[in-house]
C-alpha cells in the first residue's frame, strides 16, 4: 500500500496489469499494423473486469468505487506498448460517458450507459470539428429541434473511436442564441439513418486506434437524448474537459516510465568505446532529471485528483498537468530516442513508437496553448473573459 491506495486499489491494479500483459501487448504489433483494434472483443474482456464503469453507479453496473480507482486503471494502461489502445479505453470511461453517467436520465444511462459499462457498446465523444479544434466554441453542427427529435446536420473530426463506436456523446448548437448557450449534448446511436463516417483518418502515431471524420447529415434523435438542460452542452463539456485532460496526464507518467526504464536497459546492454553507454555520467543526469520531472508530475495529477473527490474546481491545476504533461513527454521520447541512436529510428523498436504517438498529448483534449491560456487567466495574468 501506499500514501494515496489501499489494497483494494493495488488488486485491481494487479488486474489491469495482468490485462495489459496479457490481452494488450502480445496484439500490438498486429494492432498497428492493420491501424486498428478489436475494440467490441477488448472492451467485453474488460468490461468482465469491470474496468469499464469503477467509480459509475452500481444501478447502471459500475463498482461504485472511487476516483482513484480510475487513476489506477490509466496508470496501468499506460504501460501498454502503444498510446492508441489505452486513448481508446480512456476515451470511452473518462469521456465520452462521465455527462451521462452524472447529468443524462435514467432511461438514457439505461440504454447506453449500462451496455458501455458492460462493454457491449463502445463510446465516442465529439467534439472537434474540420475548423473547430480547441476552440470549442466555434462548432457549426447543428441540432434544430423538430416536434419531439432534434435534425442533426454537420461534421465532426479527429473522432477517436469513431469508425467502431455504437454511440456518440455529440456537442452540436440547438439554438441561435450567441455564444456557448446555444449548445447541448445529445446522444446519437451510431445506426441512426444518416449517420456516415465519411473517412478513416491516417495519423502520424496512435495506429492501433482508430480515428474518423464524421458526417451527420438530417440525422434525428429524440429530444430524450438531450443529457441535462437544453443549453448546458458547452458547460457539462468544460466539467469533462477537466477528466480528460487528468487521465491523459496520469496515463503520460506510466508510459515515460516505462521508455525511461527501456532506455536504462538499453544503455547498460549498449557497449561503446569498450564500456556500457550507462556508464557517461551525462546519460546517468539527464535521465535522473527525466525521472525527477516524471515524479512531480505524478505528484500533481495525484493532488488534481485529491481536489476533483474534495468537490474543487481543478481546472487551473489539471491544466498545468496537461500542459506539464504534453511537454515532457515530448523531451522522454526526444532525449530517449537519442540514446537509442540509430536503434531509436527504426521501426521494429517500440522508441520510434513511442515518439510518434507521445506527440499527440500537446494537441489532443486542448492544445498547449489553450492550457497557458486557462492557467493565465485563473493566474490573473489576463482578463477573464465573460
Amino acid at each position: 500500500m501506499s500514501l494515496y491506495f489501499n489494497a483494494e486499489h493495488e488488486l485491481f491494479r494487479q488486474t489491469i496489469r495482468r490485462f495489459v500483459e496479457r490481452e494488450i501487448n502480445p496484439f500490438v504489433e498486429q494492432w498497428e499494423h492493420e491501424r486498428a483494434f478489436p475494440g467490441h472483443a477488448l472492451f467485453k474482456k474488460l468490461g468482465e473486469l469491470d474496468a469499464l464503469g469503477v467509480s459509475y453507479p452500481e444501478a447502471y453496473g459500475g463498482a461504485g468505487l472511487d476516483y482513484w480507482y480510475n487513476v489506477v486503471l490509466a496508470e496501468e494502461l499506460g504501460y501498454a506498448d502503444c498510446g492508441g489502445v489505452p486513448m481508446a479505453i480512456a476515451v470511452h470511461t473518462d469521456m465520452a460517458t462521465p455527462a451521462l453517467a452524472e447529468f443524462g436520465s435514467d432511461e438514457l444511462r439505461q440504454r447506453f450507459l449500462a451496455p458501455a459499462i458492460r462493454g457491449e457498446m463502445i463510446a465516442a465523444v465529439a467534439i472537434s470539428e474540420p475548423d473547430a479544434g480547441s476552440d470549442v466554441a466555434a462548432i457549426r453542427t447543428r441540432a434544430v429541434r423538430d416536434g419531439d427529435e432534434y435534425v442533426i446536420n454537420g461534421h465532426k473530426m479527429w473522432i477517436t473511436n469513431g469508425t467502431q463506436a455504437d454511440f456518440i456523446t455529440l456537442l452540436a448548437r440547438t439554438s441561435d442564441e450567441p455564444g456557448y448557450k446555444s449548445m447541448s449534448l445529445l446522444i446519437v446511436p451510431t445506426n441512426t439513418p444518416g449517420f456516415h463516417v465519411s473517412k478513416k483518418l491516417e495519423k502520424l502515431g496512435n495506429h492501433s486506434s482508430d480515428t474518423a471524420l464524421l458526417a451527420f447529415d438530417d440525422v434525428r434523435v429524440p429530444v430524450a437524448n438531450r443529457i441535462g438542460d437544453e443549453g448546458q452542452g458547452f458547460v457539462l463539456q468544460m466539467q469533462q474537459f477537466q477528466k480528460e485532460r487528468l487521465i491523459g496526464a496520469v496515463s503520460a507518467v506510466s508510459a515515460m516510465e516505462r521508455i525511461v526504464e527501456m532506455t536504462s536497459h538499453y544503455c547498460r546492454e549498449r557497449q561503446t568505446f569498450g564500456k556500457p553507454l550507462i556508464e557517461n555520467q551525462y546519460i546517468q543526469f539527464r535521465l535522473a532529471e527525466l525521472l525527477t520531472e516524471i515524479e512531480a508530475l505524478r505528484q500533481l495529477n495525484y493532488h488534481c485528483t485529491r481536489l476533483l473527490l474534495a468537490g474543487h474546481d481543478i481546472t487551473k491545476e489539471v491544466s498545468m498537468a496537461k500542459l506539464k504533461a504534453g511537454r515532457l513527454a515530448r523531451e522522454v521520447a526526444d532525449t530517449c530516442l537519442q540514446f537509442h541512436g540509430g536503434m531509436g529510428y527504426v521501426e521494429e523498436y517500440p522508441m520510434a513508437r513511442y515518439f510518434r504517438d507521445a506527440r499527440l498529448l500537446s494537441i489532443g483534449g486542448g492544445a498547449d496553448e489553450i492550457m497557458l491560456g486557462i492557467i493565465a487567466k485563473y493566474a490573473g495574468l489576463s482578463r477573464k473573459r465573460g
